[in-house]
């Protein structure tokens, strides 16, 4: 099967698509020519060049065998394009899966038949519950979770500690002056809720309750949100959100009202996604290295599946604050 034969179902050229299969940025080409080009990859049975991938470095060295099914469980959304984090680490996960010869056979969600699913392995994208583990693991033992909430469960996690992010980001904060900051994002045992909540107690500043806004992580709750608390008489000089997509949601907002407001407000957030700072002002963020976890995340997955290892792995990424202008010094 040739690049070729996928250009021409498609209706597309060979760099396209190679540039689709091979390139871990998401904007190669529009949403929808992408998923045209994975959806044929898929159905052609698609494998890249073992030489290629020798000379690159890549691959698993096992060029013969029949190509492994990798399904992905969406465990935090419904739908990934509601999310870019999602929507990016997913798109990783598809150009390392072809990069190592193994297969996509489906995305999945939480609510789907998981029994019904015959893929060799799963790898779960976003914070799982008890429940939908065990469901998973009466089905298969080759499970890799990629999450930012570490869980003590019997299956291998790559991660990077959502604890760790937020006090590195409120740090950063309370660093330039800032000791009234409010919160907006998930705060239902969400570890970037925890490591807000640490970082203020470490550093003496009381909880402020009224700066605490409990959101689904979406744009429009992010704005909602932000409205609330401008409302209230609270005088905040800073948010930690806890997404991109909740802060670009807060800086827009906070743009519009800004005659209003009479005064600057920071930002930050967690996940540093390509494109959604490019805006003024440049969104500060802390960035979570979605490619490497991606990566590690399948070769994880491929080892277990070749019985390569028994015991449960945990794979821990740092994490490093991006410095852009939504933040400033009172």
């Amino acid at each position: 099967m040739s690049l070729k034969e996928i250009a021409d179902r498609v209706g597309t050229s060979v760099s396209t698509v190679s540039r689709v299969l091979n390139n871990a940025s998401p904007k190669c080409a529009s949403k929808e020519l992408q998923d045209r080009i994975w959806t044929a990859a898929h159905e052609l049975g698609y494998r890249p060049n073992e030489a290629a991938r020798a000379l690159r470095g890549g691959g698993v060295g096992h060029p013969t065998e029949t190509p492994l099914r990798v399904s992905v469980l969406m465990a935090r959304v419904q739908d990934v394009e509601s999310d870019p984090f999602f929507e990016d680490l997913l798109h990783c996960l598809k150009t390392e899966l072809y990069a190592q010869g193994a297969l996509l056979q489906h995305v999945v969600y939480a609510e789907a038949d998981l029994e019904a699913d015959d893929s060799d392995g799963v790898i779960v994208l976003g914070r799982c519950s008890q429940s939908l583990l065990e469901r998973l693991q009466n089905r298969t033992r080759n499970i890799v979770g990629i999450w930012r909430n570490i869980m003590d469960f019997k299956v291998d996690e790559v991660v990077c500690d959502g604890k760790k992010a937020a006090e590195l980001a409120m740090e950063h904060l309370i660093g330039l002056g800032h000791r009234s900051i409010a919160y907006i994002g998930d705060c239902s045992f969400e570890s970037g809720y925890v490591g807000y909540s640490s970082a203020l107690i470490q550093h003496d500043i009381p909880i402020n309750y009224s700066l605490i806004k409990s959101t689904d992580q979406t744009f429009t709750q992010g704005r909602q949100a932000i409205l609330e608390l401008l409302e209230g008489e609270n005088g905040f000089s800073a948010v930690f959100c806890a997404n991109d997509i909740t802060a670009v949601s807060v800086l827009q907002t906070l743009n519009e009202q800004k005659r209003r407001i009479g005064r600057p407000i920071s930002v930050i957030s967690i996940d540093d996604i390509e494109g959604l700072w490019d805006r003024e002002p440049a969104l500060t963020t802390v960035h979570i290295p979605r490619q490497e976890m991606a990566h590690m995340a399948v070769q994880t997955l491929l080892d277990r599946i070749r019985r390569g290892h028994q015991e449960t792995v945990r794979i821990e990424f740092p994490c490093k604050i991006i410095q852009r202008e939504s933040c400033t010094r009172i």
